[in-house]
């Protein structure tokens, strides 16, 4: 039915409108004592309602259909008894309860301005009518409709009382008749409250005759109303004419009322703050800037900053520089003096920020000012400085330094020449202005920050050794050892050189096209139906699969060179994959057989052999106990799966090798993480590509969306030229934090909770899964010794495969110590060994703890060591091999 919310009536005729959810009964009983009548929802005063005939049965009227004109209330005769309307209205009431009224359904509205997220409550309206008629009938019921809340009141007082109790954001007076009252006069006592800033008000007019001119709305205006409202009862007009109100006045006014909260941030902010317009007229000054300067703030407001004194300190076209600067739209921040009221100088770190506002064009600047201290900002360079950027010239006052410069000093040049120190020091204050001036917050630029203003009170030579930590603090490689030259060790150069490079020397006319053919066929493999439906012989290794000492290489002979389907199949099901993504273990199944069938048994290295044994390794890390605390299900997961597909369509052939060569895949993925990029991109194809295998295809978007990109993010971990960066952030973020915290705890006698500490933070989940695929990928040399001999024989083999290729296509030789003529596998080995696995290793078993690895680490170091002092270049030694 769509009744109105429950009312009240008060002693001066207003009537109140509650929410229907105040009291939701419709089975209300009805008591009627001496002097009252107290119904469902309603108070009403006997003695008011004897005058107010007419009030009781607002609430009464039935929603009229859409296509009907509002319906006509239902009078009541003037000698009614206060008891019998009562009765009558309580009966009414209790049928409207149980009806669904819009204004019980209006919900709150976000606002944005600026930054500010902003709530907006219902919007609340005040109908002013001496009398019910169809006019009000349509906005009460245009109020019903478009849900908001609605009061109506018949007299001046109770329109003023009712306001001032709930603050409308829109009245509606009508205007019609000056019989009842004046209309103007209600606007303007409304108007004289503080409550009616930010409230719209409404006349609605009559109908001009056909031979009678429009009047003018300048009367309406000047006595406080905001619009007219030509009379229209049409429910749909008077509709449209609240909701065009309410998002435009109200939402602006709303809009304008939260601009209070910011004033009062102002007011009570520190710093002195000042708005000036696009002319630089003074608009605004807070108590903090009175305070500093001397005025008041009447003093100021309204005046062109050209008409205040001006200090004589400062250079004379600084001014000219500023505004230069600042017209562009660019901040400037830099130390200026000012004259105080008192005639005085004082001397301002400043910071001027344009404001873009109507058009794309500067509407005001805001200047932020505190007092310059000497002392503590000694060691910025800011002293009467011009901050200009790149296009302008920078000054240093408090040096006296009047050579002016347009480009920034060569940190080179500057340390090199040490015997000019007062030279050298106004160069470097110079510079590090401009750094100093820096809005960019990057982690690295506040160190360079941090160092800079060390610099300034620092001796000589301390400020040269500085500006070397500067210069190597700007280079993009800091995580990347810089080595020696060719001469000193061949095999680590030539190995940094072939995986932590993309290559890039492309030679014209050879190509190395890659052949994407994607194998989606998968019923001609042998596979079981079930996780228990496997061979006895099969069955039996994978019994030992959660062992560290698991031979993959047996699993791979009674697989035919296709262990992955079942070692999958047995890991997935321990960790509860199928489970987590809510797919049968059939699906699982044939997602196995269709990553496992896209790798190349052709491959020496790079095939499915290798992928079941990192998902082997990774499975291995997730049982130790503090991977398993500081990790999701959900993380768990994604390192499964990003185990098994990281080398997924591996051609068998380096990232360097395919940039020399021209492949599609280099162009398609412009010469950066190649290979990895290809691994993940092809994996989801392959996935979502038939229904029948897509693992994805039962969870839900934002799971889907955080599953996958865990998983590409673990993936393109596992490319070698970002190694040394992940495995710092792991020691700096993980093990030296866990260090201190153990340290900590022990001392003070109490178990560490580092673990829970680091699950708080995803970052630090993020780092421990890449650390975790890339010692997974590159565990080889921590497996029992005949199982590391067999690793190093087999990407031997890869890389003597592509060297070959390098030389019959005359493409750059990547990695030239890999000629299976020459090449000496054993010291290959032990570069690989110290350069990549040894740190890398050692922070992780500080972090997983593991014991048995590192052992077999020292193991086969051992074991190439020996080799190689025996001038061995084979897997084993001449004798092992005849055996």
């Amino acid at each position: 039915m769509g009744c109105a919310p429950s009312i009240h009536v008060s002693q001066s005729g207003v009537i109140y409108c509650r929410d229907s959810d105040e009291s939701n009964s419709p089975h209300q009983t009805t008591t009627i004592s001496q002097g009252t009548a107290t119904l469902h929802g309603l108070f009403v005063k006997t003695d008011a309602a004897d005058s107010i005939p007419s009030v009781l049965a607002y609430q009464s009227r039935q929603q009229p259909p859409p296509s009907a004109g509002p319906r006509r209330k239902e009078r009541r005769e003037p000698g009614a008894s206060a008891r019998a309307r009562a009765t009558r209205c309580c009966g009414v009431e209790a049928e409207t309860q149980t009806q669904t009224s819009n204004a019980s359904q209006a919900s709150t509205t976000e606002v944005q301005i600026g930054p500010m997220r902003l709530t907006q409550d219902p919007i609340q309206v005040l109908l002013i009518f001496a009398k019910e008629d169809n006019q009000s009938d349509g906005f009460w019921w245009a109020c019903d409709r478009a849900g908001y809340r609605c009061n109506i009141a018949r007299t001046p007082e109770s329109a003023l009382e009712c306001f001032l109790d709930k603050h409308q954001e829109i009245i509606v007076i009508d205007h019609r008749n000056s019989r009842y009252f004046d209309a103007e006069d209600i606007c303007r006592s409304i108007r004289a409250t503080k409550p009616s800033e930010h409230t719209v008000i409404l006349a609605v007019v009559p109908h001009a005759s056909a031979d009678q001119e429009e009047t003018s709305v300048l009367p309406l205006l000047n006595a406080g109303f905001d619009r007219q409202f030509m009379e229209n009862s049409s429910i749909t007009a008077c509709y449209n004419e609240l909701v065009q109100i309410e998002h435009g006045e109200v939402r602006s006014q709303f809009k304008l009322r939260a601009c209070n909260a910011v004033f009062t941030a102002l007011d009570h902010c520190q710093e002195a703050i000042e708005i000036t317009s696009e002319d630089h007229v003074i608009q605004y000054v807070n108590p903090a800037f009175e305070r500093m300067m001397g005025y008041h703030k009447g003093e100021l407001i309204g005046k062109e900053l050209t008409e205040l004194p001006k200090s004589d300190k400062n250079c004379a076209d600084l001014l000219d520089t500023i505004n230069t600067f600042i017209k562009k739209g660019k901040e400037w921040q830099g130390v200026y003096y000012a004259r105080r009221k008192s005639g005085d100088s004082i001397q301002q770190h400043v910071k001027i920020t344009p404001v873009i506002g109507q058009g794309g064009k500067i509407r005001h600047f805001v200047s932020l000012k505190r007092l310059h201290d000497a002392n503590e900002n000694n060691k910025q360079s800011y002293h009467d400085e011009k901050y200009t950027g790149d296009n302008y010239q920078s000054e240093s006052h408090s040096f006296k330094c009047k050579n002016r410069r347009k480009d920034s000093i060569d940190v080179k040049s500057i340390t090199s020449q040490s015997s000019d120190a007062p030279g050298l020091q106004t160069r470097r204050y110079s510079s590090m202005a401009r750094i100093h001036s820096m809005t960019i917050e990057a982690p690295i630029t506040k160190v360079i920050n941090i160092i800079n203003a060390a610099q300034e009170n620092s001796p000589i030579t301390v400020a040269e050794a500085l500006d070397r930590v500067l210069e190597i603090l700007r280079t993009t490689e800091l995580y990347s050892p810089q080595l020696g030259t060719k001469d000193e060790d061949p095999h680590t150069s030539d190995l940094v050189g072939g995986l932590m490079s993309d290559g890039l020397r492309r030679l014209s006319g050879n190509e190395y096209v890659f052949s994407k053919n994607m194998n989606l066929s998968h019923s001609h493999l042998s596979v079981p139906n079930t996780i228990n439906d496997v061979p006895p012989c099969i069955a039996q290794l994978l019994d030992n699969e959660e062992s560290w000492d698991f031979n993959i290489f047996e699993l791979e002979a009674v697989t035919n060179k296709r262990p992955l389907v079942h070692l999958g199949l047995k890991v997935f099901a321990r960790f509860g994959v199928s489970e987590f993504l809510n797919c049968s273990e059939a699906t699982l199944r044939a997602w196995l057989q269709v990553i496992e069938a896209n790798y190349h048994s052709s491959n020496s290295y790079h095939n499915s052999t290798h992928a079941a044994d990192v998902l082997h390794a990774t499975a291995f890390f997730l049982g130790k106990e503090r991977v398993k605390g500081s990790l999701d299900h959900l993380d768990e997961v994604a390192a499964l799966i990003a185990a098994t597909i990281h080398d997924v369509d591996h051609p068998g052939r380096t990232n360097s090798f395919l940039c020399n060569a021209g492949s599609e895949l280099a162009v398609l993925y412009n010469d950066t993480a190649v290979l990895e990029s290809h691994h993940t991109a092809l994996a989801f194809q392959l996935t979502t590509k038939d229904s029948k295998c897509n693992i994805f295809k039962n969870i839900d978007r934002n799971h889907y969306r955080t599953l996958r990109q865990a998983i590409i993010d673990m993936v393109l971990a596992t490319e070698m030229t970002k190694h040394f960066e992940h495995v710092n952030k792991f020691v700096n973020s993980i093990n030296k934090p866990m260090a201190s915290e153990e340290t900590s705890s022990h001392s003070e006698g109490s178990n560490c909770e580092c673990t829970a500490n680091i699950k708080n933070f995803p970052d630090n989940q993020t780092l421990i899964k890449r650390m975790m695929i890339k010692c997974a990928d590159v565990a080889n040399p921590c497996r029992p010794l005949e199982l590391c001999i067999e690793w190093a024989g087999r990407i031997s083999e890869e890389y003597f495969a592509q060297t070959d290729e390098e030389k019959r296509q005359g493409l750059p030789v990547v990695m030239p110590v890999f000629d299976r003529n020459t090449c000496s596998i054993p010291k290959s080995q032990i570069s690989f060994i110290d350069y990549f696995i040894t740190d890398m290793f050692d922070a992780w078993d500080a972090f997983a703890h593991l014991p048995v690895l590192m052992q077999h680490l020292a193991n086969n170091y051992k074991h190439w060591k020996t080799l190689d002092e025996l001038k061995c270049k084979s897997l084993r030694l001449p004798s092992e091999n005849n055996n």
